[in-house]
């Protein structure tokens, strides 16, 4: 018997609040993989004027959910088995208390257990333009395993819609787990 995936869901108050709300779109419509969700506080304020989900209509795509201030829930601890964790959008707070080690909410303490497990952490940074600081923080990290991944739009699939673009970003980032959604449009070289 093959065990599902468990993969961690983060929606920090960066903008682009899509991105979180389509991973677990297309991971509800995937067999074998279990959602765990966690909205920062700041994501619900972002959410409200970004895109018309309510906090609740985005916790009904997840299989489980946790409150941010949750630093007791099973994915706090190395003994919970995940693939690994993605942080979509991550805030630059969230990506910089990550890198310090710091975990004041269960999004930060999972992140630290998924980076000392091994596991794959991807952060959809959200944020431009960038000084040294930040750049040191990604580099940290990167150092440390994650992988860094600011939703940056390929123009060679040619989007017609945002749509279009935030699935091929999605579709990469599923990529980095071996999770094969059909978002991508592959590049097959110049013709």
């Amino acid at each position: 018997m093959v065990d599902n995936k468990n993969i961690i869901i983060g929606i920090s108050g960066a903008s682009g609040a899509i991105y979180g709300i389509r991973l677990l779109e297309v991971l509800k419509t995937i067999q074998g993989i279990n959602t765990h969700l966690i909205i920062s506080k700041s994501a619900g304020l972002t959410i409200k004027s970004e895109v018309n989900y309510s906090i609740s209509d985005i916790q009904v795509l997840a299989d489980y959910n946790y409150p941010i201030g949750d630093v007791g829930a099973c994915i706090s601890s190395g003994s919970f088995k995940t693939d690994g964790m993605i942080i979509a959008p991550c805030s630059i707070k969230t990506m910089s208390e990550i890198a310090a080690g710091t975990t004041t909410s269960l999004m930060s303490r999972a992140a630290d257990v998924i980076l000392k497990e091994k596991r794959k952490l991807v952060l959809m940074v959200r944020e431009t333009p960038l000084h040294s600081g930040h750049l040191n923080n990604m580099a940290k990290l990167s150092d440390m395993g994650a992988y860094i991944y600011p939703p940056v739009p390929a123009f060679y699939s040619k989007p017609q819609t945002i749509d279009d673009m935030v699935n091929h970003t999605i579709g990469r980032v599923l990529d980095i787990f071996d999770i094969e959604a059909s978002l991508v449009k592959r590049w097959a070289g110049i013709s």
